[in-house]
């Protein structure tokens, strides 16, 4: 089968399409026929080596299709079922073998291309606005890229659980986006001060919760945006990672919180796994949830999508189709 892999560390040249032997199901595991795979930011951090991997690596963790092989003892699913994945590697391939406990069917109504475009980072978004900081409704909140995989996704359940959103992205035209999305009010983070445009629409108060994926860039923003004893929920670094800072500024800005949460540990049991996946899902098939494809390539241009990503030239969810 075609894979893409990575035997070096680096930018996106470091991407090669190999040929690579069409894997088996161990014990427990399924093998799924990817129909989409979803491209997601943690795949840079893995191939740069700021995640360090084993090498070599075929990257990706999120995939969704078509069981067509099982090993010893699987009773999850069965040859023939539509599934889905987050977690791992191997994604970036036309094929994956994955321990049954860690497949999610699919629902009716849900085809493989949303799932891939939305099941970690859907996940993600429920774990982190109902668990990390369960957000009440009339709270207001402040989402950086608001427009990006998980911004539009957090952005849209925000709303729905009734919260002001104060979203920022870096450009006019991602602006607009971010309003059609829901956000209440939009701030251009490369030209506007975003503190004080926090403190501006708050009335002085802060946000109780700002998440923030962008990293180094907005750092101090987010910081300054929060109200007393507030949480800073720090989930990704597209704009490379924040630097060591002194804990004593925490104290000084009002008893901050600062977490750096990931989704795997919010999903560890089988039943955290599918009561989460269940929760995107139910909020997708609703209406409540509009999950926007920007971009999708075909596997072979695994690098193109990479230098997209990172360049800040993506909206929405993209994809890799074999």
């Amino acid at each position: 089968m075609r894979a893409v892999q990575f035997t070096r560390t680096g930018g996106p040249e470091v991407l090669e399409v190999v040929d690579v032997p069409l894997p088996e199901p161990r014990p427990g595991q399924a093998r799924v026929r990817h129909e989409a795979t979803g491209i997601n930011f943690i795949d840079t951090y893995h191939r740069t080596g700021l995640y360090p991997v084993k090498l070599p690596c075929i990257p990706g963790g999120e995939a969704a299709g078509v069981v067509d092989a099982v090993g010893e003892g699987v009773t999850a699913v069965k040859i023939g079922d539509r599934v889905a994945y987050s977690g791992g590697f191997g994604a970036y391939a036309e094929a994956n073998c994955v321990q049954d406990d860690r497949l999610v069917k699919l629902p009716e109504g849900i085809d493989a291309r949303t799932a891939a475009a939305i099941l970690l980072k859907g996940m993600t978004t429920e774990a982190f606005v109902c668990r990390t900081y369960p957000v009440r409704a009339g709270e207001t909140v402040l989402v950086h890229a608001a427009v990006g995989g998980v911004g539009q996704i957090m952005t849209q359940w925000l709303k729905a659980i009734g919260a002001e959103v104060i979203a920022t992205v870096g450009s006019d035209e991602k602006a607009a986006r971010a309003r059609a999305l829901g956000a209440d009010h939009v701030i251009l983070y490369r030209e506007q001060d975003v503190a004080a445009e926090v403190k501006r629409i708050t009335g002085g108060k802060g946000v109780p919760v700002a998440y923030d994926s962008v990293g180094k860039d907005t750092f101090e923003g987010t910081l300054g945006s929060l109200a007393r004893r507030g949480l800073f929920v720090s989930f990704g670094n597209a704009s490379g990672p924040v630097a060591p800072f002194a804990p004593g500024r925490l104290a000084a800005g009002g008893s901050l919180y600062l977490t750096r949460p990931t989704l795997f540990d919010y999903v560890v049991t089988a039943e955290e796994l599918a009561a989460s996946a269940a929760a995107v899902f139910e909020m997708v098939l609703s209406g409540k949830i509009r999950i926007e494809i920007g971009q999708t390539f075909p596997l072979a241009d695994a690098r193109k999508a990479h230098e997209a990503l990172e360049g800040r030239a993506t909206v929405g969810a993209s994809l890799l189709l074999p």
